[in-house]
Parts: structure tokens; sequence; C-alpha cells
């Protein structure tokens, strides 16, 4: 299950799921264009895990959830709260990330 944002209410979602992974991206960077169906992929190989992609500079709310200083970064909330993130273009990275969560 996929979703991208179009407000910012990225709390809201990870109150309302049990596992949220998250990219936060931008319509400039070209990483994150490179990731994104990577992204779509684990997010169709995992469907009872939420997967969100934020507009890391339209969402400041959001973004703040998680230490954001690079993009793409990806993270990880459990429960309600903020597990893990990564800063990555590497598929196998962004992998092992989902698979701490998906895993318990």
């Amino acid at each position: 299950m996929i979703q991208e944002l179009d407000q910012d209410n990225l709390n809201q979602i990870v109150a309302e799921n049990e596992t949220v992974v998250v990219q936060y991206s931008a319509t400039w960077c070209g990483n994150c264009r490179i990731m994104k169906p990577k992204f779509k992929k684990l997010a169709s190989e995992n469907e009872n895990v939420k997967f969100v992609i934020v507009d890391a500079e339209k969402n400041p709310e959001s973004r703040k959830m998680a230490t954001v200083d690079n993009l793409p970064t990806f993270a990880t909330f459990t429960k309600g709260s903020f597990t893990n993130q990564v800063q990555t273009n590497k598929f196998d990275v962004l992998k092992d990330l989902v698979n701490e969560v998906t895993s318990n």
C-alpha cells in the first residue's frame, strides 16, 4: 500500500498505521526519481506495511519527524514512533531498512 502525501499530515498516517516506511524526496532530486520505482516495488511486496512518499520541501512538519538533511531519505516508524532511517540511492540498503520493520 503506497500513498503520496498531498498534505502535511504524516503524523496522522504514522499514528493510524502499525508500520510506516517513508521516502522523503523532492521534484528536483534525480536520485529520488531513480529510487521511486524501487520504493514502489517494495510497497507491492509488503502489503501489510504503509508506504508513503513525502515531498520534503512541501511538507516541513512531516520532514521534522525524521532527521532529513539529504535526499532521498528513507525512514521507518513503528507503533507511532520513529525507528530508523537511511540516506541512500542503493536498493539493497533500502531493502535492509524495510526488512528491519517487516521481520518483527
